[in-house]
Parts: C-alpha cells; structure tokens; sequence
C-alpha cells in the first residue's frame, strides 16, 4: 500500500460528504516558489485555500474565542490546490516539489500525550516492564498478569476508593507497577512527546531508532488546545512508541518517544463546531492497518469509549495552575491499540521494519498515513522558533503569526 495509493481513494476514506462540505478544518502546508515557506490553511468544498496573510500561524488562531467565526469572516481568494491533488503531493516518496504539500496541521504549539490511558495498555506496559525489553518474554508474563490481575481493568475508575483497594491487593502480592500507578492512580501520566514545530504531516516518512528492536505505532486521537484550556479541535496521530526502550526503564522514556520524526499529526485539525465536538471525541472509533514490503499486514482499532480518564480531565491535568503553555498545546489521548501479533518468530511479536506503510483513519476525522524509515535517515528536523520567525519576516507575515487580521470592515 504506497501514500499515493491512499491518497487516491481519500475521497471515500478522508471523511464523508457532510463532513467535508460542513466541517471546519484547518492544516499547514508548505508553499514553494520565489518566497517558499508554511502557510496555514483552510479546507473548505474541497479546495484548500492559503489563509496565511490573514492569520500566519495555528497557534495564533486557536487562541481566538471562536476560531470558527473568524474562519468563516474571511473572504477566501483562488484556491491554492484542490485537496485530493495536495494529499497526493504530500507523499514524500513522489512529491512534486513545485507544487505544495502538507505539514503537520500544528507549529508553536506544546506537543504532549497522555500514557496509560487504556486497561490494555496499561498491562502492555507492565510487560514491557517486567520483559525488560525482550518481546520473547512477553507472553508468559501477559498470561501471569491475566491471572493475577484480571484482563478487565476497563471499570476501575482512576483514584476512586476501588482503585486505592486494587492497589493495596496488589501490592501485598508483589504486582504493582508504576504503569497500574498512572493506570489507575489519581495522576495522570502526561509527557512531552516531542518539541514544538518537530511533528511530521500526512505522507512524510516517521522514524523509528535504528537500535530498536520491539516497537509498534500506536494511532491516536489528538486535542487542539488553547492556552487557556479551551478545546478547539481535533486531529489524528502516530504516537510512535519504542517497547524495548521504554521496558528496559522507565528513565528511557524520552528516548523511547521524541526520536527525529517520531511524531506524525494530520492531515487536518477539525475544529469544534455545530457539526464536531468533544462527544464525537468520547465516541471516536479509530482504526490502523500496517503494511510491510515483505507482504505482512497488521488490522487494529482503538475505541475512545473504552479510555479511563475523560479527555477534558486529562487537558485539566496539563494545564492547570502548576503548568501553563502560552502557545497551546496538543494532546494525545493515548491508545487502545498494543499489537501482539507476531510477524517473523514465533512468540518475537510484532516490531516495524523500514517500509511499513501506517494509515490511521477515523471517519470524523480523515486519515492519516506515513511510511516507516529509520530516525537518522528520515529527513532532519531544520525549521524551529528562530528558522520560523526568520521565513515569515521575510514574507511580511510576522504581524499576522502573533495576531490574526480581522476581515476589513469587520
């Protein structure tokens, strides 16, 4: 399965013909030509339409009361490509480089996720722990864990009076782990995944540490946030995650997570409108399909139904009177998903080779797909704060990166 592929039949897979026609959608793309750089811009019948004179950054845009009014103020010149022609330019393998392609849909924005948010999950990171990395050992501790623990932790309500009792039971038979403490604990785990403007688009290549040898993709929902704590949208992610690493130590979690192009996000942000809120977020069935080069192919899903903690709980646990993000941030919600299937030896379970293909799709939310390289060898991350403010000043943009231009005569 080739991006360009996928890009082809997005017009069924991206989302369905209301949603297109009636949803607020919004992503970056990079623009080419005499004055090259990213350009926020907003999706609407279709046609993708550069926004960026207007209001230069996402980060700028989110922190509007509503964004969506703002959005549908502006009066929208040509088209700068139509959507179906610019997923299939994003795909980094057949890109014509004269022609725009996406970014990821965010720039100064805080780029953090929320472990341990699912019971599978959560037991998943207890074998990595106890495996200490090697997925050869993972099945018989999975089976000792079932026994001991239960494989139904899905009705344990985080720091209640249940839980606090689970975990005295657990501890007294030596079971207890700091993933059950974040699982089912009063805390959130909340980390940084990777830094602001690293994040990888729609048809960009992820990578994965060349020294890994357990690792898995795991697809997500992602919150678009305020730095006032407001909820404006959402997107999609591939929250890249290094079993091996993690489950060597805990302390290796950096290394295991914000790795050069480790973080994919997209296509689009939705925004919340009349037609999209916080309750198709609880409600999101998200799905994955892997495939390899050498004919492997990976089917999974994650149900938001199914999470342990409410999404608005774990945006209260980032940002709150402890911790502020002037520019926003993203969220990830955490995954359902933990692969088991083995794909070369039996009981090796499944890992990622180069090449992989990884779509993740919702269908409120479109599709997000990305080829699998190595991190040294997927392109470097070159374009921070300072490369960013330099670009827009030279295209005379830096006025509406911090403020967006209201409409004239509004």
């Amino acid at each position: 399965m080739s991006i360009s592929t996928v890009a082809n039949t997005l017009s069924d897979l991206y989302a369905t013909a209301q949603d297109v026609s009636q949803g607020t959608w919004i992503s970056r793309v990079w623009i080419p030509g005499a004055a090259p750089g990213p350009a926020v811009v907003l999706l609407k019948d279709r046609q993708v339409h550069d926004i960026s004179a207007r209001v230069a950054t996402v980060s700028a845009l989110l922190e509007l009361d509503d964004p969506v009014a703002y959005l549908r103020s502006l009066p929208l010149q040509q088209p700068l490509i139509g959507l179906d022609d610019l997923l299939r330019n994003s795909d980094a393998a057949n890109r014509d480089e004269t022609r725009p392609w996406l970014l990821a849909p965010i720039d100064l924005q805080a780029v953090k996720a929320a472990g341990v948010t699912f019971a599978t999950s959560m037991l998943e990171r207890v074998v990595e722990e106890q495996a200490k990395g090697d997925p050869a050992k993972a099945d018989s501790i999975r089976a000792t864990l079932v026994q001991s623990i239960g494989a139904d932790l899905g009705d344990i309500v985080p720091g209640s009076v249940q839980a606090a009792a689970l975990k005295e039971v657990l501890i007294s038979q030596g079971m207890w782990s700091q993933y059950l403490e974040v699982g089912i604990g009063p805390d959130a785990e909340i980390f940084t995944k990777a830094q602001p403007l690293s994040a990888v688009g729609f048809g960009s290549d992820i990578g994965i540490h060349p020294k890994s040898s357990w690792n898995n993709p795991e697809p997500e929902v992602v919150l678009a946030v305020s730095s006032r704590g407001k909820i404006q949208g959402a997107t999609l992610g591939n929250d890249v995650n290094l079993r091996d690493f993690e489950g060597r130590s805990a302390l290796l979690l950096s290394k295991a997570k914000d790795n050069n192009a480790s973080t994919s996000l997209g296509p689009f942000i939705r925004l919340f409108d009349e037609t999209f809120g916080i309750d198709d977020v609880r409600s999101a069935e998200v799905a994955l399909r892997v495939e390899g080069q050498d004919g492997f192919i990976l089917d999974g899903s994650s149900s938001m139904n199914q999470i342990s903690r409410d999404p608005t709980d774990l945006v209260a646990q980032t940002l709150n009177e402890n911790h502020q993000y002037p520019d926003g941030f993203v969220l990830f919600l955490g995954t359902l998903f933990a692969p088991k299937q083995d794909r070369d030896l039996p009981g090796g379970g499944f890992t990622h080779k180069v090449g992989d293909t990884v779509a993740i799709s919702s269908p409120k939310l479109g599709t997000l797909v990305n080829r699998v390289t190595t991190s040294d060898r997927a392109p470097a991350w070159q374009i921070g704060y300072r490369a960013l403010l330099d670009n827009l000043h030279g295209r005379g943009l830096v006025d509406a990166a911090i403020k967006p231009r209201l409409p004239s005569g509004a």
